[in-house]
């Protein structure tokens, strides 16, 4: 079998990254913080081995869809009580490393516009601090409060993602006009508050504004990366670095599946998967409300 370029280059990054993990648990064995590591894997009833579940299959939904991580993953820890702002800064920290290996495949295969990536990131970084310090502040000393809001936010998302499975295709010659500062920025705050959601809405956004979807998907995630690399390193800053197994758990479960995600895109029924994981999204977000509230 004869692989895509895509598929090759993504492999390629998967096998480089696997060879830093070794390297890594290598040293960790010969300079005796093994067994330190073997206690954080199994804190929190073995949470790490949840979260690499989680990160294996939001990757392969988000392969196949464009969009779709940081909402599987933000309603799955919502769903599991963790605090909102660990929800947001352990997701980009975990994402941090699965967009530049996106980016990078997107780079390399020219699906990147220089200046739709300048217009979506500059105003998305802004948006990414200000979401990271409003949730480290808000979510911390008001966390069931903000933990309703988010999971309202991805209950909408839930439904976004099923009318997506039933959506007309649009007709390119209709292009809308998109002002990328706005959404750049709305996108950046609200994908840094609510731990995900710039897929659904800057993506989706530029796909239905008749955008080349090629260049949309790959110029939204370069800018995706440098918004997600700017909240992690906020989210460090304000809260130090928490909950290591959590992030271990979704980052490698990602980096598992990110290389063959291109080949699982042809393969699965997209239309399918829309209308499943949106309605997994809605009921898990529907109990995380009724227990907030409840």
């Amino acid at each position: 079998m004869v692989l895509s370029r895509k598929v090759q280059i993504r492999l390629n990054i998967f096998l480089v990254t696997i060879a830093i993990i070794s390297i890594v648990v290598f040293s960790m064995y010969e300079l005796g913080y093994l067994d330190e590591l073997q206690l954080i894997l199994a804190k929190d009833n073995h949470i790490f081995y949840w979260m690499m579940l989680v990160g294996f299959l939001a990757e392969i939904v988000a392969g196949s869809m464009g969009m779709g991580y940081g909402v599987i993953c933000t309603t799955t820890l919502l769903f599991l009580n963790i605090p909102p702002h660990i929800v947001s800064a352990s997701i980009h920290s975990a994402e941090s490393f699965t967009t530049a290996a996106g980016s990078i495949s997107h780079i390399k295969l020219k699906n990147v516009s220089k200046s739709l990536v300048k217009k979506l990131a500059v105003p998305a970084i802004i948006g990414a601090i200000v979401g990271a310090l409003c949730l480290t502040y808000v979510g911390e000393y008001y966390s069931k409060i903000t933990k309703t809001v988010i999971a309202f936010y991805t209950l909408y998302l839930g439904f976004q993602i099923l009318s997506n499975a039933f959506s007309p295709k649009q007709n390119k010659s209709l292009k809308k006009k998109t002002n990328l500062t706005r959404l750049g920025l709305v996108g950046g705050f609200i994908d840094s508050f609510a731990g995900g959601g710039w897929g659904p809405l800057v993506t989706g956004t530029l796909i239905k504004n008749s955008f080349t979807p090629r260049f949309a998907v790959g110029s939204s995630t370069v800018a995706k990366f440098i918004l997600t690399l700017t909240a992690a390193i906020t989210f460090i800053f304000t809260l130090g670095i928490q909950h290591w197994n959590i992030i271990l758990g979704l980052l490698i479960g990602g980096i598992v599946t990110a290389p063959f995600s291109a080949m699982l895109t042809s393969k699965l029924p997209v239309k399918g998967m829309f209308i499943v994981i949106g309605t997994l999204v809605i009921v898990m977000s529907s109990v995380t409300i009724y227990k907030s509230v409840f």
